[in-house]
């Protein structure tokens, strides 16, 4: 059963949450409020083998809700300290959902500089744990704003992490050494499973035209014959959804908190 008053972000986390569907037990780390919502949904419905932290230093037993926890405990089921986590990065054992700043038509992401390296327009994080984190477990990726200043033209700024590159893979390494699955943005899902590992459509939001996207990416995409549209949210994911994040802060990811179905503009939440 569908919700027709979902928002664009609950359209998101619910897309997003397909990210770790078929991965079994591995620990998912999702970067920022839309992203950990997906994780967490994703351990509640599509993939109960799924592991979190509490973001401290243990692993619990069910997802630990955004926010002030007013009283709520962790339900914990083990230690999970830091240096575990370091052997569980390097064993293949996690799937991290990152925004990058821009990313190119191989998977190549930046979160380090816009501009020339040596004097950027504008410097950011660093490379942080992109490199290692590219080479080690699988990677996916949300954009909240789907544009060409994200879906550069050429290669990205500055390589933060390793893509679909021939040119730039280590010795010894092959494409199939690199696990990026999707990309979620603000009007589609994006895939790599185009030919040659090209960027492929997999499904637009409703009420997106094609033409929006390719208007807004700076490469051309793989595009099947048939898109499907992505999936509304099911009144069973929106009640998970309010019960992880009870005070919204969902709402206020997105400008304005648009609905998910641009065809009615008027259907707020």
């Amino acid at each position: 059963m569908t919700d027709t008053t979902y928002s664009l972000a609950e359209l998101l986390i619910c897309a997003a949450s397909e990210c770790w569907r078929n991965d079994g037990e591995v620990l998912a780390t999702g970067i920022g409020v839309i992203p950990r919502l997906a994780a967490s949904l994703a351990m509640l419905s599509s993939n109960r083998e799924l592991l979190m932290t509490d973001s401290e230093a243990f692993m619990v037993a069910e997802p630990v809700p955004l926010g002030a926890r007013n009283g709520y405990e962790p339900k914990c089921d083990s230690w999970m300290g830091f240096s575990r986590i370091f052997d569980n990065v390097w064993g293949g054992r996690r799937h991290a959902l990152v925004g990058p700043t821009q990313i190119d038509r191989f998977g190549q992401a930046n979160i380090s500089c816009v501009g020339d390296y040596a004097k950027p327009k504008a410097q950011m994080l660093g490379v942080r744990g992109f490199p290692g984190n590219s080479i080690s477990h699988a990677n996916s990726f949300f954009v909240p704003a789907h544009n060409r200043r994200v879906f550069v033209e050429g290669e990205v700024d500055m390589v933060a992490s390793v893509g679909y590159n021939p040119a730039r893979l280590a010795r010894g390494w092959s494409l199939d050494d690199i696990d990026i699955r999707l990309v979620v943005t603000d009007l589609c899902v994006l895939d790599f499973q185009g030919p040659q590992r090209q960027m492929r459509v997999r499904s637009l939001h409703p009420g997106v035209e094609l033409a929006q996207v390719l208007d807004n990416t700076g490469f051309d995409l793989a595009l099947p014959a048939d898109i499907p549209t992505t999936a509304a949210p099911t009144a069973e994911q929106l009640e998970l959804i309010r019960r992880l994040d009870p005070q919204n802060l969902r709402a206020r990811q997105l400008k304005d908190n648009p609905p998910g179905d641009r065809r009615n503009a008027e259907a707020r939440p």
